[in-house]
């Protein structure tokens, strides 16, 4: 065949890894140079040129001093921005076309310093807002992150609730200024693309006394933005008030945030994380405090780079034909589409060839771009032209056919223009209905166009047909029975035959499934199939095919199998409330035998396991055979769930159906209090306030937390504070009236209680709780303190507490410090330390080194910090039980019905290191299960009723004075109940003279 081109395609294609991308340079680079790289593959291998702002780099006509040609990759030496910024394209050719890269820019990236003027200073007063403006220099690129010194380098200032740094604006906001904000501020301003950051002058903050309480007031609102798709996105907003405020965040339109979406900086940042289409919509932040509230509100837009959704291919076309190039891309905006050929722009949208001629064969490249990119695609049209030839697709030599079959001799020469196709001997089609010996005969095919001709022959061969002589027939068996299904077949003699069986359209692989099926080949003509303990899953539509190399026939027929019911199908929630569902479902095969029931049960997101279900509480509560819905009650409001469904019937409980699409139910107001809630007073002002977290499931909707309240005991008003954070669990107030005055004579009570709340409401508030701000440490020590050894590493301490004199003597007891350490060996500073509440006296001291001399001490502390020791208690831990297992074997009896297993005494050295053994423990446990029944011994044999079904795993250990020595562990395979085993001294004196087992 003749083409412009080689005898191949894909002759000169860019290879996207080898591309040039965009480039910032900085002056700081140390290389002083910039590498652009464009690689094609391509035979014969291509000439590189580069241009630069659509305008040709003369690299080979004139020398150059800044650019220079390394294979394809354009090398700038001492790069200058006037001279060297802009937009570069590789440009590859060789002799069969040419291709351009995508365009890639060089931009220089720089960071100004920031002026040298001094800045003024801002006074504010306490409880106000704050804002320091950074007013950043310029740079490029102007991705830049920006932080606060705190009155020294590198002390930086950490944001909280209260304090946020716009990385927009680069401003610093304090929501109310407290004493100890008061300093010296400076914006630090970091370019990470070139690695440089600078710092402006120092900004004093002055605080003055005066505490009143502000509204809020939104100082930071993000404006309307838009947002690649699969890309990130963070929306800020923060505002200025005393108490701080507390930021919520909402999608318009919507009951909650996208799944992707994450607040962070205590409600300041709003991160969107792969933003898609769906995400694109009005969001709004509102700030809430006790004064006012205030709330912004703007749009988020997605739009999305071209992606391409239908490209070229390299082609090869018939000189004269018709054809047409055409290229579809998604984007937002829609992409525009234009065309290159040979690296010169050649057309837009869709490129249509009425007759092709060799001018037309090139090299191709769609392009598509928006705003936010563009993409191109590359492709090869290669237009031939070429006499007919059988070369490489004769037609067969030898065919075969089947009498009354129908018979198709291809003849597909390669050939350009398309060939005139006719047959010698027969001049009709070659495509023959109902054969029969008459057809035999050689055929043979002539090609042929305005190049030339060319021909090739076969011989055609009638057989006799193929027929099913015994067909399977339908039958129904029982789960675990056996049937047969029986195939038998006339066939030709001169051929060979083959059985392939089916089920329901998937063929069987006898090899792999040899546990239930069987092809029984005693007679040439015949394929039984055997099928051995049938299960429900071998149900359906079972098809034999008689094959040979002409010709194939098939029969079926259905099995039915009578078992377990099959899952019901198409589970799904048609209706959702706050604590139930409406669930539907469609009923599944009752396998010959009537469905009794219905069981749902559920799974929600706090699932440990993926089999971790439970059955669900139903209205009504028993669902009969003729069930196909019900309500699913006492569920958690806005918590995510699925449900599936199983039948049962005479023979027991049906396969479970494929769970449903997860929902979440409704909100609603919570209903569960904090539990344990309790605290103490501090130090310098502190009142520390401590709960125990509600659950997650008991949130009942989104935007969950806490209030706080508190006052001291003999007033009236209660001070409240808000927490967004649900896991928090202690708040800590700061109040330097709360500090105890020398007059003080009485310990401080306050009155707190702490309740949930949601987007739906408050929850119930936890009971009241009388707690102490102490005036001093405890005075007193513990005394009588006591203990004991528990093992080698575990002891026991009590002791008599510190009477509690209540408030008026200034006595109250927060808990009690236990230390402990080593005599000889350690040092006091770095003992172990325990605490325990007021209300116990006494403790397991844990993690202790064997046979060790301990001193023990115990002191009782409050918020204002420990009181004196107590005296030491002295005492030893046991010695260490042996490192070694004790040695064990097995007998299993000769009825195989009884398993036998002794085991070494352990020896005992009244002089060494281990301690006096005691009993021994023995666990018998299903492999798998983490317990079983264990039973103890002071005997070193035992004998259990051999398991016949499953695996099993039996255990033995010492148990010592320094506690429980290793396990020694062996498998057995079996297939019996476990029934409680017996200490048979008769089995073992038998056991003694059978020197037959195992030794583990």
């Amino acid at each position: 065949c003749h083409s412009p081109g080689p005898a191949t395609l894909n002759r000169l294609l860019l290879s996207s890894i080898h591309e040039p991308l965009d480039i910032v340079y900085t002056k700081e680079s140390p290389d002083r140079l910039i590498s652009m790289n464009c690689r094609a593959r391509a035979n014969p291998a291509p000439t590189y040129r580069w241009r630069r702002d659509n305008w040709e780099i003369k690299l080979m006509e004139l020398p150059n001093e800044h650019y220079s040609l390394v294979g394809g990759n354009l090398i700038i030496n001492n790069p200058e921005e006037k001279k060297h910024a802009g937009t570069y394209v590789c440009v590859a050719k060789n002799v069969y076309g040419t291709v351009i890269s995508k365009e890639a820019k060089v931009k220089f990236g720089y960071l100004e310093e920031f002026p040298d003027e001094e800045r003024d200073p801002v006074t504010v007063k306490e409880g106000q807002g704050a804002v320091l403006l950074c007013a950043p220099p310029k740079r490029w690129p102007t991705e830049v992150t920006f932080r606060w010194i705190y009155n020294e380098f590198p002390v930086f200032l950490h944001p909280d609730k209260r304090r946020f740094v716009s990385q927009s604006t680069g401003n610093l906001y304090i929501s109310k200024v407290e004493a100890s904000d008061a300093g010296n501020y400076s914006c630090y301003v970091f370019n990470p693309q070139i690695g440089k950051g600078v710092y402006s002058k120092f900004i004093p903050l002055i605080s003055t006394e005066e505490k009143k309480r502000y509204k809020a007031d939104l100082v930071v609102k993000f404006p309307d933005t838009t947002a690649m798709l699969n890309y990130n996105v963070t929306l800020e907003c923060f505002a200025l008030g005393n108490p701080a405020p507390h930021i919520v965040w909402r999608k318009i339109g919507a009951t909650d945030l996208p799944a992707s979406a994450q607040v962070s900086m205590s409600g300041a940042l709003l991160h969107l994380y792969n933003v898609q289409y769906e995400d694109s919509a009005g969001y709004e932040c509102e700030a809430i405090n006790q004064k006012w509230q205030d709330w912004h509100q703007a749009w988020l837009y997605v739009e999305a780079a071209p992606e391409w959704a239908v490209t070229i291919n390299n082609t090869q076309k018939d000189v004269g034909s018709e054809h047409t190039m055409s290229c579809v891309a998604n984007g937002k905006p829609g992409p525009y589409i234009r065309w290159l050929k040979d690296g010169y722009s050649y057309g837009k949208g869709e490129l249509k060839f009425s007759s092709l001629t060799f001018e037309d064969s090139g090299m191709y490249q769609c392009i598509a771009e928006n705003y936010w990119g563009i993409i191109y695609a590359s492709a090869e049209l290669r237009v031939i032209a070429c006499a007919p030839t059988f070369e490489l697709n004769p037609v067969k030599k030898y065919l075969l056919g089947a009498n009354n079959g129908r018979v198709v001799i291809e003849c597909k020469p390669r050939a350009a223009p398309r060939p005139r196709i006719s047959l010698w001997e027969f001049d009709f089609n070659v495509k023959i209905l109902n054969a029969t010996r008459n057809d035999e005969g050689v055929y043979t095919c002539l090609a042929e166009n305005d190049r030339g001709k060319a021909n090739s022959t076969g011989t055609l061969t009638i057989t006799e047909a193929t027929q099913i002589t015994v067909a399977p027939e339908d039958t129904q068996v029982m789960v675990g029975e056996e049937v047969h299904l029986q195939c038998q077949a006339s066939f030709d003699p001169s051929l060979d035959i083959t059985f392939i069986w089916s089920l329901d359209f998937r063929v069987i692989d006898f090899y792999l499934e040899w546990k239930h099926y069987e092809r029984i080949m005693d007679r040439e003509d015949s394929g039984e199939l055997k099928i051995m303990n049938v299960q429900l899953r071998h149900e359906g539509r079972y098809t034999c095919t008689a094959q040979t190399v002409v010709d194939n026939v098939t029969a079926s027929a259905d099995l039915k199998v009578k078992g377990l019911p099959a899952p019901p199908g198409g589970v799904r929630v048609e209706e959702i409330r706050d604590t139930s569902v409406k669930l539907v479902w469609n009923r599944g095969a009752d396998h010959g035998n009537p469905i009794l029931g219905y069981t749902i049960q559920t799974r929600d997101v706090y699932a440990l396991t993926e089999v971790d279900w439970r059955d669900a509480s139903t209205s009504p509560t028993a669902l009969d055979g003729m069930s196909v819905m019900a309500d699913v009650v006492d569920l958690y409001p806005w918590m995510e769930y699925e449900f599936r469904v199983y039948a049962t019937n005479e023979f027991g409980d049906g396969e479970a159906s494929i769970p449903s699409m997860k929902i979440k139910t409704w909100d609603a107001v919570p209903v569960v209090a904090p539990t344990n809630v309790g605290g103490y007073g501090g130090k310098d002002g502190e009142l520390i306030i401590t709960w125990t977290p509600v659950q997650p499931q008991y949130f009942y909707g989104k935007k969950f937390g806490y209030v706080v309240a508190f006052k001291p005991h003999d007033d009236v008003d209660w001070w409240y504070e808000t927490i967004s954070d649900p896991e928090t669990r202690r708040y800590v107030h700061r109040d330097s009236s709360f500090r105890v005055k020398s007059n003080d004579f009485q310990v401080r009570e306050f009155q707190v209680k702490v309740k949930t709340f949601n987007s739906k409401g408050d929850g119930p508030y936890s009971l009241s709780t009388t707690i102490y701000y102490p005036r001093d440490v405890p005075s007193e020590s513990p005394t009588d303190v006591y203990s004991r050894p528990v093992s080698s590493h575990e002891a026991l301490v009590w002791w008599i507490p510190v009477m509690d004199t209540g408030t008026g003597l200034q006595q109250y007891i927060d808990g009690y410090q236990v230390k402990y350490w080593r005599k000889y060996d350690d040092t006091e500073p770095g003992a172990n330390r325990i605490f325990v509440p007021a209300s116990m006296n006494q403790t397991r001291l844990e993690n202790m080194l064997p046979d060790s001399h301990y001193l023990i001490e115990v002191r009782a502390y409050n918020g204002a910090g420990v009181g004196p020791p107590s005296e030491h208690c002295e005492m030893f831990t046991k010695r260490a039980p042996p490192s070694v297992a004790p040695q064990m074997w097995r007998y299993i009896s000769y009825s195989g019905k009884w398993l036998y297993v002794w085991w070494h005494h352990i020896s005992y050295d009244w002089f060494g290191n281990e301690s006096f053994p005691l009993y021994y423990k023995v666990m018998f446990r299903k492999t798998g299960y983490i317990t079983g029944p264990i039973y103890m011994t002071g005997w070193h044999f035992i004998d259990f009723p051999m398991p016949q079904v499953g695996d099993y795993e039996l255990e033995v250990r010492g148990r010592y004075e320094g506690g429980d020595g290793p396990i020694r562990k062996i498998r057995l395979q079996g297939k019996a109940s476990f029934l409680r085993p017996t200490l048979s001294l008769a089995a073992m004196l038998l056991l003694a003279l059978c020197i037959v087992g195992l030794g583990i």
